[in-house]
């Protein structure tokens, strides 16, 4: 019991690290291959070998090669980023399709438990994008509300105390 229980924190500690690191580029959610290696548990010259090895399981829409401007934004505003500065190397950011194709070639536990929590992460935003169109697309207030509701619980991870909190101070 105590093991499932320290399996599930560590599967919602990957998740919220997860989700942290999915970034727009381009219009697209991604991660970018030093954040993927990270997450995965290998050296980004791996992450980048097997995009380099398999270019037939990443299409264009796949994976994205950076820019130097994308490179130098990344830089500026992430400081988890700040070793690319000087670097030669240019940095690629994986869709979640490319994500998905990746996960065919690293094949550990951990990569298996890595590729869940980007599966639940990228599902999660999926759905936050849908519920906050649907928000401002409906006048029912009550609709609103149980929207808003559920809006607030996902982005407090699902705490339905914040949840009910925010939704009344709001109408206060």
């Amino acid at each position: 019991m105590k093991n499932e229980l320290e399996n599930k924190q560590s599967d919602l500690q990957l998740f919220k690290t997860v989700e942290e690191k999915i970034i727009e580029i381009s219009g697209q959610k991604v991660l970018i291959d030093s954040d993927v290696a990270e997450l995965y548990g290998v050296e980004t010259k791996r992450i980048n070998e097997a995009l380099r090895n398999n270019p037939d399981k990443f299409p264009k829409n796949y994976s994205l090669e950076l820019q130097v401007s994308e490179k130098e934004e990344l830089v500026e505003n992430f400081d988890r980023f700040a070793t690319l500065k000087h670097s030669t190397n240019t940095p690629h950011a994986f869709t979640e399709k490319g994500l998905y194709m990746l996960a065919t070639i690293l094949k550990s536990p951990r990569a298996t438990q890595t590729t869940i929590a980007i599966v639940e992460a990228f599902a999660e935003l999926r759905e936050l994008s849908r519920n906050i169109s649907e928000l401002t697309s409906d006048a029912d207030e009550y609709k609103q509300k149980t929207l808003m509701k559920k809006i607030i619980s996902k982005l407090c991870h699902n705490d339905n105390r914040n949840a009910d909190r925010a939704i009344y101070s709001n109408t206060l």
